[in-house]
């Protein structure tokens, strides 16, 4: 007795709200979490699950599909659940699952776009539900139980279907705003019914059970009134027969009135159906005994607007003349397979109610598995029990009859329960309205959590609520959009609907699951261990499947919804680190890819320039020239690797915090720049180091820069400090040890800006040397960009005096065609003329230079060894040309961006001065520069002219980079012919080869 009068108490107190919904109430607030499984989770699964569809519209499933059909659909869609169950079991006891249930389990292990998503589809599919309930208890409350409280009706008995939908409208909108009301007054009232509608659920399933296995001895009293083979509406006459006698007289029936015009007994003016089939009278139930298991086995579709005909009875097929005035059932739909999956499936929702309240709960993490299983497997055999034994208790035209019009408008469910119809009427509108009120509390809760989570910022309005907590705002928009459910007004269209999003969410909860598992995530162990990824993928397969066979065209708004969500969380930067799966997810395809990559070198074909570029900050870790950063963005478009690189100088211990403030400097101008890659400062002791560090190791694996882009040491000839350009040779010198190729754009602060648009000028490339296609692909890459689109290529090459300047021509155009690259190809000959003074003076002069400075910078011992070093290197004929590393080699030089401007007119004038003044020109004379220095010299000054006459106008000039000397002491010679190379153009970048051929003719 004790244990009876306990479970009694306890039901007396069951409550089906989230814990959420109860914080307020101060009785309950002190008390511990103590609900077991039956209280917990069963129940309110259990009351979730069974609903307005299992009333209102099963029988008509099973006669519309047929026993076995019927038979697959509830299969299809409870082992969906159940498959989604275990993947839930297995999130829930991973772990504390606070208020929040299914949203709060797949945002914080797949992360909060998926989250944000799953969330708002969850709420969504609740909210739509609700509507769902208020629609089924409005239908039972029109056709059932007050029919006269119809505001419109149909003067045209066919047309009574859009009159019907506007009743449900009205009724419908009414009964949203009086359970808004209760909500929004307290959940406590509603908590307090939860133990009655529960009751109401399990009585009227119990009454179906008791009515059907009665119906073995006594069948009740039921019958169907059918005209030939086809059914008749039972309400529109008295007496099922043509005539009635009434005395001694034989007088026309009721429904001989309807059929034929009113008068006398002729058969002249009657429809000719009528006339021509006998009226018979069958049993609507015949009860359990019967052979109508085999009869109801399989599926009758009908078209919209087809009459219900039962087989077998005899029927003469004549066409009706006379309007029948909607004398006969018909079929309000078109029906199919699909359509019904979809009307079906919300009736195996609801298996989230336990670990909705997982709070609550005294051991979720042993409740919730075994209670929702439990709940799940107990409302699939309820639900293939009743396919059954309607399908083997119930005529089937009865079946097919969606409103009982056959059997005196009762319902249908209604006809076959003990002890009578009515318990299933009232018991169906209670738990409906019951199951309504739930999801409209359900839901706000669900929403104004996911709005407190902040993860979509124009929501964030939905976390506010009355000072106890209650969600006001989220509570009026739940009630908004229950409206538009409503307004669709027909339950066949709003269940799909509802389908679509709770299917959205179990494939979520099914993907977390899965993932978590393949992953083998050090944080997944969960509790519950019968679970395996291949269920839960096939759960996540079973998902997308219900959803395209239920509505394909809903599954992809429901789909590109869910799509939306999540870019717009993603694009917003969801700032939460849940220590997500999907995050997981990511860096194991990296890893997949990066060892992938490891293979080897790649094809030619797939060469592209992967950037290592070189930034330089100021004093206040600021990026000194950006647009360098803009120059790797054109020339990437977003596409390979890109790697921005910096060297800040001090010791590693002392510098950490700078470093770190450096790089989020440098991010923020990738940012703004769009570059889409990695940013990677080093501290090192100088500078030269820190970048050969970084040279050495940035990237991973295969994904590692073979180019590298740094800017020119920008007076670096009125810099007293040489290092800024000693730097830079050093980092031409080991990108060429290291086989990298190398970009130096030269007056980098005049290149484009994204924002510009260049829409017509040329990009020249003056091809001097070949080394594996660089000058090639580079303009072809930028033309890519919208900056650099609108401009034409040219390709010069230069002739010595011996060489076949036609043939060269052709050949390079064939060798462009085959490259498939449109560029116009021209070729320049160069002469070899005399050594002009000019180019005398101008190597004087560098070499006096760098002689002063470098007494300037030496102490006394090293001058003499110096002295030694110099009068060395005049006995020695090196660097035969500017552009190899060979002793005596035709050299050519590539061009750089604007210092000074030399053209022939200026060299001109210089030499006419000098005549003016020859003491002077030949004291410079007699000084005698280096032989090799000079030949350089011209080859640059010439060099330069051809450049300077034929690209001053070109929006970029594309270069060879001569090498820099062997021999270290030839360092600011170096620096002095690049300078002469490229003076006189504005935009020019010097670019080296990396020792590889990058562009390739065959596909």
């Amino acid at each position: 007795p004790l244990l009876v009068s306990s479970l009694l108490s306890r039901l007396v107190n069951y409550t089906n709200i989230t814990q959420g919904a109860k914080e307020h109430e101060e009785e309950e607030s002190t008390e511990s979490p103590n609900m077991g499984t039956l209280m917990g989770v069963y129940l309110p699964c259990l009351q979730n699950i069974f609903g307005v569809i299992l009333f209102l519209r099963l029988t008509w499933i099973v006669g519309m599909a047929g026993i076995m059909q019927s038979l697959l659909i509830v299969l299809m869609c409870c082992s969906c659940t159940m498959l989604t169950a275990i993947s839930m079991s297995a999130i829930a006891t991973n772990g504390v699952v606070p208020a929040g249930g299914a949203y709060f389990m797949i945002s914080r292990s797949l992360g909060p776009e998926f989250g944000g998503a799953v969330g708002l589809c969850f709420y969504l599919g609740t909210t739509f539900a609700s509507a769902m309930y208020i629609l089924g208890a409005i239908e039972i409350f029109l056709k059932y139980l007050v029919p006269q409280a119809a505001i419109f009706h149909s003067t045209d008995p066919l047309g009574s279907d859009s009159a019907m939908l506007n009743n449900m409208r009205v009724y419908g909108s009414i009964c949203l705003t009086l359970m808004a009301v209760v909500v929004f007054v307290g959940v406590k009232y509603v908590n307090k019914l939860a133990s009655l509608f529960l009751t109401c659920v399990i009585i009227s399933i119990v009454s179906i059970y008791a009515g059907a296995f009665k119906s073995m001895t006594h069948p009740p009293e039921f019958p169907i009134c059918m005209l030939g083979n086809r059914t008749l509406v039972r309400d529109r006459f008295d007496v099922c027969a043509k005539t009635v006698i009434e005395g001694n007289h034989t007088m026309p029936s009721q429904l001989w009135d309807r059929f034929c015009l009113p008068g006398n007994l002729s058969s002249t003016q009657c429809d000719d159906y009528f006339i021509q089939n006998n009226v018979t009278e069958i049993q609507g139930i015949p009860g359990l005994v019967s052979a109508l298991l085999l009869e109801n086995m399989w599926s009758n579709y009908l078209p919209k607007g087809e009459i219900l005909e039962k087989a077998g009875l005899q029927s003469v097929d004549a066409h009706g003349t006379m309007d029948n005035f909607g004398m006969y059932v018909s079929a309000d739909i078109a029906t199919s397979f699909t359509l019904l999956v979809g009307i079906f499936f919300p009736s195996a929702t609801g298996i989230m109610a336990g670990s909705n309240r997982s709070g609550d709960l005294r051991d979720a993490q042993k409740s919730i598995p075994v209670g929702t299983i439990l709940a799940i497997t107990t409302t699939s055999l309820v639900y293939l029990s009743s396919v059954i034994l309607f399908g083997s208790c119930i005529e089937g035209v009865v079946l097919r009859d969606k409103f009982g019009d056959a059997v005196r408008k009762n319902l249908v469910v209604g006809t076959l329960s003990w002890p009578s119809p009515w318990v299933i009427v009232i018991g169906s509108f209670f738990s409906t309205v019951g199951a309504g009120l739930q999801s409209l509390t359900g839901a706000p809760r669900l929403l104004q959590a996911i709005a407190k989570d902040n993860i979509i910022p124009f929501l964030r309005v939905f976390g506010h609520g009355k000072s106890n907590g209650e969600p006001t705002w989220a509570l009026l928009l739940t009630g908004l959009i229950a409206e538009l459910g409503i307004l669709i007004a027909s339950l066949d269209m709003v269940a799909p609907i509802l389908s679509m999003f709770f299917l959205m969410c179990y494939l979520f909860v099914n993907l977390a699951c899965a993932v978590q598992t393949l992953l083998r995530t050090p944080n997944w162990r969960p509790r519950f261990k019968y679970y395996h990824w291949a269920l839960s993928f096939l759960g996540m397969s079973m998902c997308v499947a219900l959803m395209f066979i239920s509505s394909w065209y809903y599954a992809i708004v429901a789909m590109g919804i869910a799509g939306m969500i999540y870019k717009y969380i993603e694009y917003q930067g969801a700032e939460k680190e849940w220590g997500d799966g999907i995050r997981g997810l990511s860096l194991s395809a990296a890893r997949y890819a990066l060892l992938r990559l490891e293979v080897g070198p790649p094809h030619t074909k797939n060469w592209r320039p992967q950037l290592l570029v070189l930034l330089k900050l100021d004093e206040d870790l600021h990026v000194k020239y950006p647009r360098l950063l803009t120059f790797a963005s054109q020339l990437k478009a977003g596409k390979g690797l890109t790697i921005v690189g910096s060297v800040i100088q001090g010791n590693f211990l002392d510098s950490y915090g700078e470093m770190q403030a450096a790089e989020q400097a440098i991010k923020n101008m990738m940012e703004i720049e769009r570059v889409k890659g990695f940013c990677q400062v080093v501290v090192a002791s100088k500078v030269r180091e820190g970048i050969v560090h970084l040279i050495q190791s940035c990237g991973l694996g295969g994904m590692k820069h073979n180019t590298v882009v740094m800017g020119w040491p920008y007076g670096w000839r009125q810099s007293e400090d040489p290092r800024a350009w000693k730097t830079f040779i050093n980092t031409v010198r080991c990108t060429t040890a290291a086989h990298l190729a190398l970009m130096v754009p030269k007056n980098v602060s005049f290149y484009p800006s994204n924002h510009e648009r260049f829409t017509d000028g040329n990009i020249d490339v003056w091809w001097i040397v070949h080394d594996g296609g660089m000058l090639m692909l580079l303009p072809f890459l930028l033309k890519q960009h919208k900056v650099w689109r609108k401009c034409k290529m040219r390709i010069f090459t230069v002739a010595q005096m011996d060489d076949n300047s036609i043939q060269m021509k052709k050949d390079l155009a064939t060798f462009l065609y085959q490259l498939r690259i449109e560029a116009e190809v021209e070729v320049v000959e160069m002469h070899d003329s005399d050594i002009s003074a000019y180019t005398y003076e101008r190597t004087l002069m560098m070499e006096q230079r760098s002689q002063m400075l470098r007494q300037m910078r030496l102490s006394s011992a090293e001058r003499q060894r110096e002295a030694q070093l110099v009068k060395d290197r005049h006995s020695l004929v090196r660097m035969g040309s500017l552009y190899s590393d060979e002793e005596e080699e035709v050299v050519e030089a590539p061009p750089e961006k604007i210092q000074m401007t030399w053209t022939k007119e200026k060299c001109e004038a210089e030499r006419r001065n000098r005549n003016n003044a020859p003491e002077n020109f030949r004291e410079l004379m007699s000084l005698k520069p280096d032989q090799s220095n000079v030949r350089r010299m011209h080859t640059a000054v010439k060099l330069n002219e051809v450049i300077v006459n034929r690209s001053h106008d070109a929006r970029l000039v594309l270069l060879n980079m001569p090498g820099p000397p062997r021999n270290t002491d030839g360092d600011e010679n170096y620096m002095e012919f690049l300078e002469v190379l490229t003076e006189g153009l504005e935009r020019v970048l010097l670019v080296r080869g990396g020792g590889r051929e990058v562009i390739t003719i065959y596909s």
